[in-house]
């Protein structure tokens, strides 16, 4: 197995760790999004020494992506609609995605985050069964005034995304 598809296959991996920390925790540990990152630049360096390599224009096109998704991030952040993770996670998996699947990242992530929403509003307003109501990440998850774990919306777009993904087909081949 080479490196390049080793550290692709990692990716997945992380993304499921972020949506299982947000639902659990309404957190997302930063090492998650900053290994994505550091992933990535590996992964590029490994590009560039092999025979697949990606030509500048497109890598600086994966970092103009990764910028975009920083600056949505932080300007969902500052209106209050996401978390410091949600931004960070966002900017990282698009970094991995690119500007090709930048748009249809954006759609997808809106799209499952508007039905988590739907479906956290319907659960919170009905009475959660005692069991439930004893494990605490889901009594949270019920908790009118709890936020939404929008992590898990924005981890599960991407794993629907990035295996149609430039990178990942370059790792395929590599």
């Amino acid at each position: 197995m080479s490196a390049a598809i080793l550290l692709v296959a990692i990716v997945p991996a992380l993304l499921m760790a972020a949506a299982f920390f947000d639902l659990t925790t309404y957190t997302i540990p930063n090492l998650l999004p900053g290994a994505m990152v550091l992933l990535f630049a590996v992964f590029m360096l490994i590009l560039v020494a092999g025979d697949h390599a990606m030509s500048w224009s497109e890598i600086g096109l994966h970092l103009f992506a990764g910028f975009v998704g920083l600056l949505l991030g932080m300007g969902m952040f500052a209106v209050g609609w996401v978390g410091g993770g949600d931004a960070k996670l966002l900017a990282a998996a698009l970094l991995w995605m690119g500007w090709d699947s930048l748009y249809e990242y954006v759609i997808l992530a809106m799209l499952l985050g508007g039905v988590l929403t739907v479906g956290l509003i319907m659960l919170r307003r009905l009475p959660l069964p005692l069991p439930l109501v004893r494990i605490p990440w889901f009594a949270r998850l019920a908790d009118r005034d709890a936020g939404v774990p929008y992590g898990v919306a924005l981890a599960a777009a991407a794993l629907q995304v990035l295996p149609n993904t430039e990178v990942f087909r370059i790792a395929a081949v590599s």
